[in-house]
């Protein structure tokens, strides 16, 4: 894959360089984290932007403020992208902080840490779906060629982040313990409301039934799609063209049965189930 003018490659993975440069991945393995951060880590296209959406406000006591006044890259920022060294020694704790890296990359500073980690995984179908079409709006990313030639480069992981059986089976580590959350991306889109309960009682915090009836609201991908703080139209054009896809697409699950060929289906869980083989991982749409 990695074209050297729009890819970075770090420990193997290419990053893309419009958001990632060396100073970034210096600062990110440098970085002090704090107890009481919570990280919501995600492989891209699982539900970042959610997680960046909801997050703040179940930290807050509801409060919807920096959802609707601040773009999500700055409310809860990628922590190995360029933009957290300017803007996560000003949060105010505790800090909602997003990641794609896998688990044996963090920071040192996060294994010593008791910080908490919210895990979202999303039918990887959906995510080669969804990552095709960000391609083709994303004017920092290669072209993804026919949807057959970049199911082959995502199931050998080279697309940015790499292999997605690689990120997930990584944050199953059991050293994390009590420290992690795990959690599905069609279960939030399924009741958005539970899946906040159970992230509060992960968090050892409490919000009013109306404070949440709030978020739970505001957090629905309807609304967040014509969040202007949220929906990526803030970026300009020549980065990302929201004519060829809008950036936060459909939010559904299942999409994939309209794009995969039976033979397409049956060669991608071949191969995913032989990736995952012997590492006990049970997801919801496995039994599908």
């Amino acid at each position: 894959m990695a074209d050297s003018d729009l890819y970075l490659v770090y420990h193997g993975l290419p990053l893309p360089k419009v958001a990632h440069s060396e100073e970034s991945l210096k600062y990110f393995q440098n970085f002090q984290v704090k107890d009481d951060d919570v990280f919501a880590v995600t492989f891209p296209k699982s539900g970042t932007t959610w997680m960046q959406e909801i997050l703040p406000p179940l930290l807050n006591g509801g409060d919807l403020t920096s959802v609707e006044t601040i773009p999500n890259w700055d409310r809860a920022p990628w922590l190995e992208e360029t933009r957290a060294s300017v803007v996560l020694d000003k949060l105010p704790s505790p800090r909602a902080i997003v990641s794609h890296m896998q688990y044996n990359l963090m920071p040192s500073s996060f294994f010593k840490s008791k910080a908490k980690v919210i895990y979202v995984a999303r039918n990887p179908k959906d995510v080669l779906v969804s990552l095709y079409h960000f391609h083709k709006m994303a004017k920092f990313l290669e072209d993804p060629g026919t949807f057959e030639e970049f199911s082959d480069k995502f199931l050998s992981g080279k697309v940015m982040f790499g292999k997605w059986t690689d990120h997930v089976k990584s944050w199953r580590n059991p050293e994390l313990g009590d420290r992690i959350l795990y959690i599905t991306y069609e279960e939030m889109l399924q009741d958005l409301r539970e899946v906040l309960g159970r992230i509060l009682k992960f968090l050892g915090r409490e919000l009013s039934a109306e404070a949440l009836d709030r978020v739970v609201s505001h957090g629905t991908f309807k609304n967040m799609k014509t969040n202007k703080m949220s929906n990526y139209s803030l970026v300009p054009e020549d980065i990302m063209d929201s004519k060829k896809s809008s950036f936060l697409r459909k939010g559904i699950a299942g999409d994939w049965k309209n794009h995969f060929s039976p033979e397409l289906d049956a060669k991608f869980t071949a191969i995913i189930q032989e990736d995952m083989k012997g590492c006990n991982i049970r997801f919801p749409w496995d039994e599908e």
